[in-house]
């Protein structure tokens, strides 16, 4: 099944929920009305023949159609051996249905239909408010697809043809120009050029490639056009065997269990033994008549109304709370692991950094105003990345650029040009050692050892300053680390940088410990090796990089201004693109089981009385709850589970 159409079937199950929700709510009213439980109840009147014959036919289109998704579920989960709430609704349903149809048919006993039409309806309120506020399917395999261009420049008898990346065949050699994206895995057979890799490898720059080099397919040419020979098409490229981790950590994804459903399933094991041991023990004191009116009377009230009700409402409420709060949950399950979680890694490009090179340092060794108006000068007219970031800092700071004169770039060495009748050029450290000239400044030595790009620039010969680039750390990522750490939380950095670069950030931010150097495939492995280890853990990622891992994970979160795949891969996105959040992703999972528990309790917790009550134990002392009584015990409960989860709204943001 296609993620379209796994969207659709999800679209038409909410859809097929309200419509019986509606259905059943408007037959439901002139059953309620014709109740002379309710009448008595109101303190009206209203009889007419066959009244009780027409509640009967109404209610058996609420148990038949309202119904039929409890009744398919007990079927399904006694075939699995696995009984909860679907098991304890249509178990209690059929009960009181079939009961209620045989005292009126036989004119025996008192009938249940007001309880049974009320119970359908509101177990269909709470599965339609869940199934609305469940995610709808994911679509990561189409969005990393998506990245892949469609179609390819082939070089074929001196011609350049426009084909389908489908088309193409190892060995054929296509051209891919400044801008564009790389159509497939390969060689480059001609040409030299910076080549944008960050979303596939989680390289933060630009990579310098040249004839020789080999290329990914879906990272993006920069500068220099470029002809590459195919290696690998099809399943074999690289972000093929992406699309394929995704797909297999996917579907190993285990579904555990929901709380409620292990309620139902505990309430039904005693509901039922109740209702035979008090069916058995009734007869056995000669009044079979009345041990099969406390028996149905214990499964009929054993369902509480507020059960259904008691997990919709909190999903309800906190959907729209981590939503308002920029937290979107896609899936409940992880959200709930997410209380757990004692170790977080997170990757570093675009994550706890910005993904875009800017200048961190300047070390000057003339008059730093005059070293970067010299600077600016010259790398204005250069269309480098680095030498953007350079510029945007020099103005930044107020700068004025002067002109340049016989500006050109020197093909390996970097560019050169005249300001004010002196001679500039910048560079990389090649360029200084090929001109001879030694650095021997500690802090521009540091700033190497630590991972920066370091560019120099030299006036009429001589060393006048360098300049440190890196990867900008966003300030949110400070705060991010130290409250994780305040929570007990240890946290990793993993990363496809440097062993440099991967120590300078985690120093930085006082992270606990990192992973250089590594690729997609590696990444999850870590995160599996850190679950080895017994540790729950979170992955928090921005890139297609980080989709394997994101699935891997107990928990995987997403920095919203990453990539459609790595959200699609994630449970939980931070649409805000902040760090910081992901400390109140716990909180909120803390809070949110916190107040799904108290709920269960006011939900169930009654039939510790009721259960025991309605079976007649304290018939001696005159004391027998009727089925009207317990009804009015669930609705209490049903306003109590109401109230109590309208106090989370206090976590709504102002």
């Amino acid at each position: 099944m296609t993620n379209k159409q796994h969207e659709h079937n999800h679209s038409n199950h909410i859809k097929e929920f309200g419509r019986k929700f509606w259905i059943s709510f408007v037959l439901t009213i002139p059953v309620l009305v014709f109740s002379p439980t309710v009448q008595d109840i109101l303190g009206f009147s209203l009889t007419f023949p066959s009244r009780e014959w027409i509640s009967l036919g109404l209610s058996a289109v609420i148990y038949f159609y309202g119904g039929y998704p409890f009744l398919t579920g007990l079927y399904s989960e006694i075939k699995q051996r696995q009984p909860g709430m679907m098991t304890l609704i249509g178990f209690a349903i059929s009960v009181a249905f079939f009961y209620s149809a045989i005292s009126i048919i036989f004119d025996f006993g008192q009938p249940f239909l007001w309880e049974l039409a009320t119970l359908v309806t509101v177990m269909l309120l709470g599965h339609w408010i869940e199934a609305k506020s469940v995610s709808s399917a994911s679509n990561a395999l189409e969005e990393l697809i998506k990245i892949m261009p469609t179609t390819a420049h082939r070089l074929k008898n001196g011609e350049i043809e426009e084909v389908s990346v489908s088309e193409l065949k190892v060995g054929d050699k296509v051209l891919v120009k400044p801008g564009e994206k790389v159509p497939s895995d390969g060689k480059i057979a001609e040409g030299k050029s910076d080549v944008n890799e960050s979303l596939v490898t989680g390289e933060s720059k630009p990579v310098p490639k040249k004839e020789g080099s080999e290329v990914i397919g879906g990272s993006i040419n920069e500068e220099g056009a470029l002809i590459v020979e195919i290696k690998k098409t099809g399943e074999e490229t690289y972000l093929s065997q992406i699309i394929d981790l995704v797909q297999k950590s996917q579907e190993s994804k285990s579904r555990s269990q929901g709380t409620a459903d292990k309620a139902a399933a505990l309430l039904f094991y005693i509901a039922v033994s109740v209702a035979i041991i008090t069916f058995i023990a009734w007869t056995l004191f000669g009044d079979p008549v009345f041990a099969i009116k406390r028996a149905v009377t214990v499964l009929v009230i054993s369902c509480p109304h507020a059960l259904g009700l008691a997990i919709p409402l909190v999903i309800a409420l906190s959907t729209a709370i981590t939503s308002k709060n920029g937290i979107f949950v896609r899936n409940r399950t992880a959200f709930e692991k997410a209380r757990d979680i004692n170790a977080i890694v997170f990757d570093k490009t675009g994550t706890l950094t910005q993904g875009k090179f800017g200048v961190t340092d300047v070390v000057p060794f003339i008059d730093k105003n005059e070293l970067m108006q010299l600077t600016g000068a010259v790398e204005k007219n250069s269309e480098h990345t680095l030498a953007k970031a350079i510029v945007k800092y020099i103005k930044d700071h107020g700068v004025k650029i002067p002109e340049v004169e016989d500006f050109r770039a020197i093909s390996g060495k970097g560019i050169y040009g005249k300001v004010r009748g002196k001679k500039i050029q910048i560079g990389s450290p090649g360029m200084i050692k090929e001109m001879d000239i030694d650095i021997n400044d500690d802090k521009v030595q540091k700033l190497m050892n630590e991972g920066n790009t370091v560019v120099f620039t030299v006036v009429d010969g001589k060393l006048a300053g360098a300049f440190a680039l890196a990867d900008i750390i966003r300030e949110e990522s400070y705060g991010a680390v130290k409250q994780l750490k305040d929570l007990g939380v240890k946290t990793y950095l993993v990363t496809g940088d440097s062993e440099a670069v991967a120590k300078s950030v985690a120093d930085e931010l006082g992270i606990n410990d990192y992973f250089a150097q590594v690729l997609p495939d590696k990444k999850a492995e870590k995160i599996k090796e850190l679950k080895d280890q017994g540790y729950r853990v979170a992955m928090v990622g921005d890139g297609i990089n980080d989709a394997p891992a994101l699935v891997e994970a107990d928990v995987g979160i997403a920095i919203g201004a990453g990539t459609d795949v790595a959200m699609e891969s994630a449970d939980i996105t931070l649409v805000k693109s902040n760090p910081d959040d992901v400390s109140k992703v716990i909180f909120f999972s803390q809070k949110t089981h916190a107040k799904t528990i108290q709920n269960l309790w006011w939900a169930a917790g009654y039939n510790i009385a009721a259960i025991p009550l309605a079976a007649g134990i304290l018939y001696n002392q005159g004391i027998v709850i009727s089925p009207a009584v317990g009804a009015l015990l669930m609705s209490l409960s049903t306003v109590i589970v109401a109230i109590n989860s309208q106090t989370m709204r206090k976590y709504m943001p102002q």
